[in-house]
């Protein structure tokens, strides 16, 4: 059985920016989600472990991978109807390699960045 996230008030919702985007990295794949905070569903998401990505993808793991699914999920998100997003880094994560790569690529694709 799901439990449905709680219903957060109206005043609330109206301040937070409702669309955040996550990057995971591994050893093997990247990784990229946009979640929809006020009722905590995935929105979009793209990965680098998608069979039909595999193929075209020299490897799934480098920076030319994560610009990739970058550039992916952007237009994944526009043909939803989402025009922007903000972004949410782990304390570990700087604005650099694949990380920026993921952003710059959403960037172009015409998503704007909160």
């Amino acid at each position: 059985m799901v439990i449905p996230p709680p219903e957060k008030a109206a005043r609330v919702t109206r301040f937070l920016k409702p669309y955040l985007l996550r990057m995971h990295f591994t050893n093997k794949y990247v990784s990229a989600q946009v979640i929809h905070s006020p009722t905590a569903t995935v929105a979009c998401s793209a990965s680098s472990q998608e069979k039909l990505l595999r193929p075209s993808m020299e490897s799934t793991r480098d920076v030319a991978a994560a610009a990739k699914i970058g550039k992916l999920l952007g237009e994944r998100l526009l043909l939803k109807g989402i025009p922007a997003v903000s972004i949410h880094m782990k304390r570990e994560q700087k604005y650099h390699g694949k990380v920026k790569a993921v952003i710059d690529s959403v960037r172009e694709a015409g998503v704007k960045l909160l």
